[in-house]
Protein backbone atom coordinates (compact mmCIF):
# COMPACT_ATOMS: atom_id res chain seq x y z
CA UNK A 1 0.00 0.00 0.00
CA UNK A 2 1.13 3.55 -0.45
CA UNK A 3 0.00 7.01 0.57
CA UNK A 4 1.17 10.00 -1.35
CA UNK A 5 0.15 13.55 -1.19
CA UNK A 6 -2.62 14.20 -3.66
CA UNK A 7 -4.47 17.31 -4.74
CA UNK A 8 -7.37 18.27 -2.49
CA UNK A 9 -10.49 16.28 -3.28
CA UNK A 10 -14.16 16.73 -2.42
CA UNK A 11 -14.96 15.89 1.19
CA UNK A 12 -17.99 14.10 2.62
CA UNK A 13 -19.08 10.68 1.38
CA UNK A 14 -16.21 10.48 -1.11
CA UNK A 15 -13.64 10.94 1.64
CA UNK A 16 -15.31 8.35 3.90
CA UNK A 17 -15.44 5.82 1.07
CA UNK A 18 -11.80 6.54 0.25
CA UNK A 19 -10.74 5.92 3.85
CA UNK A 20 -12.89 2.78 4.13
CA UNK A 21 -11.70 1.06 0.94
CA UNK A 22 -8.08 2.23 0.97
CA UNK A 23 -7.29 2.16 4.70
CA UNK A 24 -9.82 0.66 7.11
CA UNK A 25 -10.92 -2.54 5.33
CA UNK A 26 -7.44 -3.54 4.05
CA UNK A 27 -5.92 -2.90 7.49
CA UNK A 28 -8.56 -5.06 9.21
CA UNK A 29 -8.01 -7.91 6.75
CA UNK A 30 -4.22 -7.75 6.99
CA UNK A 31 -4.07 -7.51 10.76
CA UNK A 32 -7.02 -9.69 11.82
CA UNK A 33 -7.75 -12.20 9.05
CA UNK A 34 -4.32 -13.17 7.68
CA UNK A 35 -3.57 -15.96 10.13
CA UNK A 36 -3.82 -19.63 9.15
CA UNK A 37 -7.00 -19.79 11.24
CA UNK A 38 -8.79 -17.51 8.75
CA UNK A 39 -7.62 -16.55 5.25
CA UNK A 40 -3.91 -17.23 5.60
CA UNK A 41 -1.15 -14.78 4.59
CA UNK A 42 -1.52 -15.19 0.80
CA UNK A 43 -5.30 -14.95 0.53
CA UNK A 44 -5.36 -12.34 3.26
CA UNK A 45 -3.04 -10.18 1.16
CA UNK A 46 -5.04 -10.79 -2.02
CA UNK A 47 -8.34 -9.90 -0.35
CA UNK A 48 -6.84 -6.77 1.20
CA UNK A 49 -5.59 -5.63 -2.23
CA UNK A 50 -8.96 -6.16 -3.91
CA UNK A 51 -10.59 -3.25 -2.05
CA UNK A 52 -8.22 -0.35 -2.95
CA UNK A 53 -7.77 -1.64 -6.51
CA UNK A 54 -11.52 -2.11 -6.98
CA UNK A 55 -12.27 1.32 -5.53
CA UNK A 56 -9.66 2.95 -7.77
CA UNK A 57 -11.08 1.28 -10.89
CA UNK A 58 -14.63 2.22 -9.85
CA UNK A 59 -13.59 5.87 -9.42
CA UNK A 60 -12.04 5.90 -12.90
CA UNK A 61 -15.18 4.37 -14.44
CA UNK A 62 -17.46 6.76 -12.55
CA UNK A 63 -15.52 9.85 -13.65
CA UNK A 64 -15.44 8.69 -17.26
CA UNK A 65 -11.96 10.12 -17.76
CA UNK A 66 -8.40 9.22 -16.92
CA UNK A 67 -7.13 10.55 -13.60
CA UNK A 68 -3.36 10.51 -13.24
CA UNK A 69 -3.34 10.18 -9.45
CA UNK A 70 -5.96 7.41 -9.44
CA UNK A 71 -3.93 5.45 -12.00
CA UNK A 72 -0.73 5.94 -10.01
CA UNK A 73 -2.54 4.75 -6.87
CA UNK A 74 -3.73 1.56 -8.57
CA UNK A 75 -0.26 0.86 -9.99
CA UNK A 76 1.32 1.47 -6.58
CA UNK A 77 -1.03 -1.02 -4.88
CA UNK A 78 -0.42 -3.59 -7.64
CA UNK A 79 3.33 -3.21 -7.21
CA UNK A 80 3.05 -3.68 -3.44
CA UNK A 81 0.90 -6.76 -3.93
CA UNK A 82 3.15 -8.21 -6.63
CA UNK A 83 6.31 -7.72 -4.59
CA UNK A 84 4.67 -9.22 -1.50
CA UNK A 85 3.27 -12.23 -3.35
CA UNK A 86 6.68 -12.83 -4.95
CA UNK A 87 8.06 -12.62 -1.40
CA UNK A 88 10.69 -10.05 -2.33
CA UNK A 89 12.70 -8.60 0.60
CA UNK A 90 10.93 -5.74 2.46
CA UNK A 91 13.67 -3.37 1.26
CA UNK A 92 12.08 -3.49 -2.21
CA UNK A 93 8.77 -2.31 -0.76
CA UNK A 94 10.54 0.59 0.97
CA UNK A 95 12.21 1.63 -2.28
CA UNK A 96 8.89 1.43 -4.14
CA UNK A 97 7.13 3.42 -1.41
CA UNK A 98 9.71 6.19 -1.82
CA UNK A 99 9.94 6.01 -5.61
CA UNK A 100 6.25 6.59 -6.42
CA UNK A 101 5.83 10.02 -4.72
CA UNK A 102 9.44 10.90 -5.62
CA UNK A 103 8.75 10.46 -9.33
CA UNK A 104 5.52 12.45 -9.02
CA UNK A 105 7.49 15.25 -7.31
CA UNK A 106 9.90 15.36 -10.26
CA UNK A 107 6.97 15.50 -12.69
CA UNK A 108 5.40 18.34 -10.68
CA UNK A 109 8.65 20.30 -10.87
CA UNK A 110 8.78 19.67 -14.61
CA UNK A 111 5.19 20.85 -15.01
CA UNK A 112 6.32 24.23 -13.67
CA UNK A 113 8.26 24.81 -16.90
CA UNK A 114 5.19 24.09 -19.03
CA UNK A 115 2.03 26.09 -19.69
CA UNK A 116 0.10 23.98 -17.19
CA UNK A 117 1.85 23.70 -13.81
CA UNK A 118 0.05 21.39 -11.40
CA UNK A 119 -1.01 24.22 -9.09
CA UNK A 120 -2.88 25.85 -11.98
CA UNK A 121 -4.67 22.56 -12.67
CA UNK A 122 -5.62 22.32 -8.99
CA UNK A 123 -7.07 25.84 -9.02
CA UNK A 124 -9.04 25.05 -12.18
CA UNK A 125 -10.42 21.83 -10.67
CA UNK A 126 -11.41 23.56 -7.43
CA UNK A 127 -13.72 25.84 -9.46
CA UNK A 128 -13.76 28.39 -6.67
CA UNK A 129 -12.31 31.37 -8.49
CA UNK A 130 -13.54 33.36 -11.46
CA UNK A 131 -10.26 32.95 -13.34
CA UNK A 132 -11.16 35.16 -16.37
CA UNK A 133 -11.97 38.02 -13.97
CA UNK A 134 -8.74 37.40 -12.09
CA UNK A 135 -6.71 37.54 -15.30
CA UNK A 136 -8.50 40.75 -16.26
CA UNK A 137 -7.65 42.48 -12.97
CA UNK A 138 -4.04 41.26 -13.11
CA UNK A 139 -3.72 42.69 -16.61
CA UNK A 140 -5.12 46.05 -15.48
CA UNK A 141 -2.35 46.34 -12.88
CA UNK A 142 0.27 44.67 -15.10
CA UNK A 143 0.83 41.93 -12.53
CA UNK A 144 0.58 38.88 -14.80
CA UNK A 145 4.27 38.09 -14.44
CA UNK A 146 4.16 38.47 -10.66
CA UNK A 147 1.19 36.08 -10.56
CA UNK A 148 3.07 33.53 -12.66
CA UNK A 149 5.97 33.74 -10.20
CA UNK A 150 3.48 33.13 -7.39
CA UNK A 151 2.22 30.02 -9.17
CA UNK A 152 5.81 28.86 -9.66
CA UNK A 153 6.55 29.14 -5.93
CA UNK A 154 3.30 27.31 -5.09
CA UNK A 155 4.15 24.59 -7.60
CA UNK A 156 7.51 24.06 -5.90
CA UNK A 157 5.78 23.78 -2.52
CA UNK A 158 3.55 21.04 -3.97
CA UNK A 159 6.60 19.26 -5.39
CA UNK A 160 8.21 19.51 -1.95
CA UNK A 161 5.13 17.83 -0.45
CA UNK A 162 5.73 14.80 -2.69
CA UNK A 163 9.43 14.67 -1.81
CA UNK A 164 8.44 14.92 1.85
CA UNK A 165 5.98 12.05 1.33
CA UNK A 166 8.69 10.04 -0.43
CA UNK A 167 11.07 10.38 2.51
CA UNK A 168 8.44 9.50 5.12
CA UNK A 169 7.21 6.54 3.06
CA UNK A 170 10.70 5.08 2.95
CA UNK A 171 11.39 5.61 6.64
CA UNK A 172 8.03 4.19 7.68
CA UNK A 173 8.45 1.08 5.51
CA UNK A 174 11.97 0.45 6.80
CA UNK A 175 10.78 0.86 10.39
CA UNK A 176 7.62 -1.29 10.19
CA UNK A 177 8.38 -4.05 7.66
CA UNK A 178 10.85 -6.38 9.36
CA UNK A 179 9.33 -9.86 8.95
CA UNK A 180 9.65 -12.26 6.03
CA UNK A 181 7.02 -11.88 3.27
CA UNK A 182 4.46 -14.67 3.05
CA UNK A 183 3.91 -14.80 6.79
CA UNK A 184 1.04 -13.57 8.97
CA UNK A 185 3.53 -11.30 10.78
CA UNK A 186 4.45 -9.60 7.49
CA UNK A 187 0.81 -9.03 6.59
CA UNK A 188 0.19 -7.55 10.02
CA UNK A 189 3.13 -5.20 9.56
CA UNK A 190 1.89 -4.23 6.09
CA UNK A 191 -1.49 -3.43 7.64
CA UNK A 192 0.16 -1.40 10.40
CA UNK A 193 2.16 0.53 7.81
CA UNK A 194 -1.02 1.26 5.84
CA UNK A 195 -2.80 2.46 8.99
CA UNK A 196 0.11 4.70 10.05
CA UNK A 197 0.63 6.13 6.59
CA UNK A 198 -2.52 8.25 6.83
CA UNK A 199 -1.73 10.27 10.00
CA UNK A 200 2.06 10.16 9.53
CA UNK A 201 2.27 10.87 5.79
CA UNK A 202 -1.01 11.79 4.09
CA UNK A 203 -2.14 14.47 6.55
CA UNK A 204 1.18 16.44 6.73
CA UNK A 205 1.61 16.20 2.96
CA UNK A 206 -1.95 17.39 2.34
CA UNK A 207 -1.37 20.32 4.71
CA UNK A 208 1.66 21.31 2.62
CA UNK A 209 -0.50 21.23 -0.50
CA UNK A 210 -3.19 23.32 1.17
CA UNK A 211 -0.44 25.74 2.20
CA UNK A 212 0.53 26.12 -1.47
CA UNK A 213 -3.05 26.99 -2.42
CA UNK A 214 -3.33 29.37 0.55
CA UNK A 215 -0.12 31.09 -0.59
CA UNK A 216 -1.68 31.79 -4.00
CA UNK A 217 -4.91 33.05 -2.39
CA UNK A 218 -2.97 35.33 -0.03
CA UNK A 219 -1.12 36.92 -2.95
CA UNK A 220 -4.18 37.64 -5.10
CA UNK A 221 -5.42 40.68 -3.09
CA UNK A 222 -1.93 42.20 -3.13
CA UNK A 223 -1.56 41.73 -6.88
CA UNK A 224 -5.07 42.85 -7.87
CA UNK A 225 -5.88 45.43 -5.19
CA UNK A 226 -9.21 43.67 -4.55
CA UNK A 227 -10.51 41.36 -1.85
CA UNK A 228 -10.14 37.65 -2.55
CA UNK A 229 -13.90 37.22 -2.05
CA UNK A 230 -14.59 39.33 -5.15
CA UNK A 231 -13.09 36.54 -7.29
CA UNK A 232 -15.19 33.74 -5.84
CA UNK A 233 -17.98 32.43 -8.04
CA UNK A 234 -21.41 33.54 -6.88
CA UNK A 235 -23.34 30.64 -5.39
Amino acid sequence: MSNTATPPQNSGKGLLANLAFNIVIPVLILTKLSTEQYLGPVWGLVCALIFPIGFGVWELMKSGKLNFFSIVGIISVLLTGGMSLLQLPPAYIAIKEAAVPGIIGVLVLFSGSTRFPLVKTILNNMQLLNLPLLQEKLAERQQEQAYEKTLDVANKIIAASFFFSSTLNYLLAKWVLVSDPGTPAYNEELGRMTALSYPVIAIPSTLLMMGAVWFVFSRIPKLTGQDLESFFHEQ
